[in-house]
């Protein structure tokens, strides 16, 4: 059985489709796992759903909507979509990350996070993923696998909104993350010292 289940992971992490989806229902997986913590024990989890969002949408915005903007004709105002529900999830999700679990709006605000996200993903997969995977070969997809992991490795761990296109990315999201990361560590060491 685990093996079955590693052979499957590999699969997903040579395709860029596939992975995109397994995040998807990652994303959706912490939605439900911060939603049903008792609200001493939110702060873990929703920290890990902040890092995934923020990763996985500046690696869409690296790679993913680019290249699909120059490969599929007319492809340029369905992106577009998907980086205006993007900026507008990272607002949500800023919002969310500075009020932090303790605030008795956090559940309210999580919801329509959640709802906007959601709404987002299930576009992707509906309009932009089919025609990425029509247009492209194996090869291609397994490249851009690749590109999407090399991206999440560099990206910021946090939400920086106005930030959705390729090029404002890959200028400002190395700086950013590195900050970002000097941010999750101190804030993990003032977590252990209290």
């Amino acid at each position: 059985m685990g093996d079955s289940r590693a052979a499957a992971k590999t699969a997903a992490e040579n395709d860029v489709v596939d992975l995109l989806l397994r995040q998807h229902a990652a994303i959706r997986d912490l939605f439900d796992e911060v939603r049903n913590a008792p609200a001493d024990q939110r702060e873990e989890p929703f920290r890990r759903l902040v890092r995934l969002l923020a990763v996985h949408e500046t690696a869409e915005e690296e790679m993913v909507h680019p290249y699909v903007s120059r490969r599929i004709e007319g492809a340029g105002a369905m992106v577009d979509d998907r980086l205006a529900e993007e900026n507008e999830a990272k607002h949500m999700l800023t919002q969310l990350d500075r009020m932090g679990p303790a605030n008795p709006k956090f559940m309210q605000n999580l919801d329509i996070l959640r709802v906007a996200v959601l709404e987002h993903a299930r576009a992707e997969e509906r309009y932009e993923f089919p025609q990425l995977r029509a247009m492209t070969t194996d090869a291609e997809r397994h490249v851009m696998a690749v590109a999407v992991r090399m991206a999440e490795s560099m990206a910021p761990t946090h939400p920086h909104a106005g930030l959705e296109s390729a090029v404002d990315n890959l200028l400002m999201g190395p700086p950013l993350a590195i900050m970002d990361r000097v941010r999750d560590a101190i804030r993990k060491v003032t977590k252990k010292d209290t």
